[in-house]
């Protein structure tokens, strides 16, 4: 009998990114301190934080605990969420014009044996030159305000998000090879719960990830 899946995050994102797989889960979101500790490289810093996630959810015997963080670093500088609109813009001026990684870190644990396996998955993501009126309009519509790097890829920020190189459901929020790796590591047949119902519960806008690749 296959463990029941636990998603240890609100995400919204990666509960689509979930169903895709056509995969049945419960949502449990788990509260803690994100804050990076000194010295503590991009990398270092989302898989700590996706273990400390899928902790928090205190999987059960029989569950097994997802969890995921997403961070955006430039040149070793990493971008949250923004504390605001204007923290946001200043990030996008940042971004805008260059190239830029993007870090998952992914924990999948064992409720029943305390099993943890845990990884991070990189994407390089290039960002067309924006002008002040592009970023006061993207800022307006929203959308930055709970996305690390202020943008979410999958929706507006597809106007200037011009090239990606490496999976692209990483940077909406979980890159689905890596999940699917650390499941099977811990036992979990991902292929017996998933179904071809995936592809009606996949959302259009999680589809078209820019054509072009960063060479």
């Amino acid at each position: 009998m296959q463990p029941r899946l636990v998603l240890a995050s609100g995400s919204p994102r990666r509960a689509e990114l979930l169903k895709r797989l056509g995969l049945g889960f419960t949502v449990r979101p788990a509260d803690i301190d994100e804050t990076p500790r000194a010295g503590e490289s991009p990398a270092a810093l989302v898989e700590r934080l996706a273990r400390e996630k899928a902790a928090a959810a205190r999987p059960v015997p029989g569950e097994v605990a997802i969890a995921a963080d997403t961070e955006v670093a430039l040149d070793g500088t990493i971008f949250g969420k923004p504390r605001d609109d204007a923290d946001a813009a200043r990030m996008l001026r940042l971004l805008a014009g260059r190239e830029h990684d993007v870090l998952t870190g992914v924990a999948v644990l064992s409720g029943g044996d305390g099993r943890i396996a845990s990884g991070v998955e990189r994407t390089r993501v290039a960002v067309a030159p924006m002008s002040a009126r592009e970023i006061d309009w993207y800022v307006k519509s929203g959308e930055p305000r709970d996305k690390a790097g202020a943008y979410g890829i999958h929706g507006l920020f597809a106007l200037f998000a011009v090239a990606v190189k490496g999976n692209y459901a990483n940077v909406v929020g979980l890159p689905q090879p890596l999940f699917y790796r650390l499941a099977s590591e811990l036992g979990v047949d991902l292929l017996a719960q998933a179904g071809p119902r995936a592809a009606d519960a996949a959302p259009r806008s999680l589809d078209s990830p820019p054509e072009a690749a960063i060479p």
